[in-house]
């Protein structure tokens, strides 16, 4: 059995690195999708570490999971007033263990692909393109479909080690019967309040 106790976290140095990811990821993806500042999601979604997640959150192998919480705001009991919150929870220890096994993988090229990654999912979710909810087949299609526009948006950028990162999901350009989920991305949905 797994303890999430001992599990390894990222310390301040990494942290720092994984930010400076974020930042680049919401930029990149904002531009793919042509959002200005007023129509990006950041009221949607928020991105924690290993430190931050509840026992629930954290799984073992996927690098990140998103989680759908359903958000309300305080003192409105309408369902109208209900939506969708998602919650990018980075795995810590399985980054680092695949950093570990693959030395050539580099932290900031390889964060700049998977949050990257996870915004696309939440840009469709939050666009209707893809249902959060999907069969486990859908959800495998949606993946190699992800995974494309995560190449075609960063394929242009210019980041030391990237191309590395590409070779690393290079199978998600296989046809969709030969693909295994090396993020074994499972989706969660929680009832959550929030104040406003």
């Amino acid at each position: 059995m797994n303890t999430t106790k001992n599990l390894i976290k990222f310390n301040v140095n990494q942290l720092k690195i994984l930010n400076n990811s974020v930042s680049m990821a919401e930029e990149l993806t904002s531009n793919f999708y042509k959002m200005s500042a007023s129509q990006w999601l950041r009221p949607k979604y928020d991105i924690k570490t290993l430190a931050q997640l509840i026992p629930s959150e954290i799984v073992f192998g996927p690098f990140a999971q998103i989680i759908r919480y359903k958000g309300q705001r305080k003192n409105m009991s309408l369902s109208s007033s209900v939506y969708d919150f998602y919650k990018i929870c980075i795995q810590d220890h399985s980054i680092l263990s695949a950093l570990k096994e693959s030395p050539i993988l580099k932290l900031f090229p390889f964060t700049l692909y998977i949050v990257t990654h996870e915004l696309i999912h939440i840009v469709r979710f939050s666009k209707f393109l893809q249902n959060f909810d999907a069969s486990f087949e859908e959800k495998q299609v949606e993946e190699k479909r992800v995974h494309e526009k995560t190449h075609e948006i960063l394929s242009n950028v210019r980041v030391r080690g990237l191309t590395d990162i590409f070779k690393f999901y290079h199978q998600w350009h296989l046809p969709i019967d030969g693909l295994k989920d090396p993020l074994d991305r499972s989706f969660n949905v929680k009832k959550i309040n929030t104040g406003s």
